[in-house]
């Protein structure tokens, strides 16, 4: 059954530094689909990148590829064969360079599950801010180990509570079992957070999985850690960030837009979706991302590995259930020169080779 779990009440107010930044509806609203929709003047780019990254990112949409952008999530065919629905939204009140938006909705998988989730933009570039980018490199292994401490915390302290009761129901000493066996580790490569008007919040994952959820008081952990706290850790970015400059530092490949040409007349647009450590090969990252043919605007997913400076990338065409992988379409073998990308696009069937360049959006 579908709840309703609306956290959030639409504002209206825009701090005077953001007062030409507007949020509206997604067209067509309707009560399982309040998606926002960034509108900047003073940034048109910008404003694109942002519209760009949310609705490719949560809804599979390319903006203006159809009338509907609410197609796939309504109808539970995603790449991930999901229904989902989106309730509400939020702005958040943050320093003048960062737009912060919360979202409420439910997705409805194997089970269905509400959620909440944040996204945050650097409104300088239209650049989807990470965590990682926003401490020095040498202290983003302290910040994990602070927010793993705060969780153990939360548990041990609730754990204390439930020990402590005198003639407790039955369920405490399954609680008790759920809470003593909580996964509190914690990586920036995970967590939600979303900013403040002076505190960065980061939000960790319940103790519990779907099965155990109604015995989960605690549900997921709000971590609050003011500016002046974290400022000895910050990065140079994240500085000039909080304290309103207008100069930005060079910042990581992940969750960046990409435009170029293939062959040097097909214009396409890429979206890296995921960056993350190879565990099993160090100096070797793993990304996904897609791409689209600005003409054709139809998603195409890419599996790529960095290394260094050099990029290679898996284009796959379908799953062949006969032999149980994958069957590529292409495959890239590209440099990485700053912000531009230059390389290789193969035909996996015919061999041919064609130019790829991409420049950072």
């Amino acid at each position: 059954m579908k709840k309703r779990v609306l956290f959030f009440m639409l504002i209206s107010g825009l701090s005077f530094s953001q007062k030409n930044l507007k949020i509206t509806d997604l067209q067509p609203k309707t009560e399982d689909s309040t998606f926002p929709v960034v509108s900047y003047a003073e940034n048109p780019l910008v404003e694109s990148k942002i519209n760009t990254f949310l609705q490719v990112n949560e809804l599979e949409y390319i903006p203006n590829s159809g009338s509907n952008p609410f197609k796939l999530v309504s109808t539970g065919t995603t790449s991930y064969s999901n229904y989902v629905y989106f309730y509400s939204w939020k702005k958040l009140e943050t320093p003048k360079n960062i737009l912060s938006i919360g979202m409420d909705g439910e997705a409805s998988g194997a089970y269905p599950e509400n959620f909440t989730i944040w996204k945050n933009f650097d409104l300088r570039t239209g650049n989807f801010i990470n965590a990682q980018d926003l401490f020095q490199a040498n202290s983003i292994k302290t910040i994990e180990h602070l927010l793993e401490q705060k969780v153990k915390k939360r548990v041990n302290d609730f754990l204390a509570e439930l020990k402590s009761a005198k003639n407790p129901p039955e369920e405490t000493e399954e609680q008790i079992g759920l809470y003593e066996g909580c996964y509190t580790e914690q990586s920036l490569d995970d967590i939600q957070y979303f900013f403040g008007k002076d505190k960065l919040t980061f939000v960790a994952g319940r103790c519990s999985n779907h099965a155990m959820r109604a015995l989960d008081d605690l549900g997921s952990h709000e971590l609050e850690l003011t500016y002046k706290e974290l400022e000895k850790y910050w990065s140079l970015y994240a500085k000039n960030l909080l304290n309103g400059s207008e100069k930005v530092e060079k910042t990581s490949f992940r969750n960046k837009l990409y435009k170029g040409k293939i062959d040097g007349k097909y214009p396409i647009t890429a979206l890296v979706t995921r960056f993350y450590p190879n565990n099993d090969t160090p100096g070797v990252s793993s990304f996904n991302a897609e791409y689209w043919y600005d003409k054709n605007k139809k998603l195409i997913k890419w599996d790529g590995q960095m290394k260094r400076n050099h990029i290679s990338i898996t284009e796959n065409d379908r799953y062949d259930d006969a032999t149980s992988q994958w069957i590529p379409r292409a495959f890239v073998e590209a440099e990485m020169n700053g912000n531009k990308i230059s390389g290789t696009w193969q035909d996996y069937k015919t061999k041919k080779n064609l130019s790829i360049e991409l420049e950072e959006l």
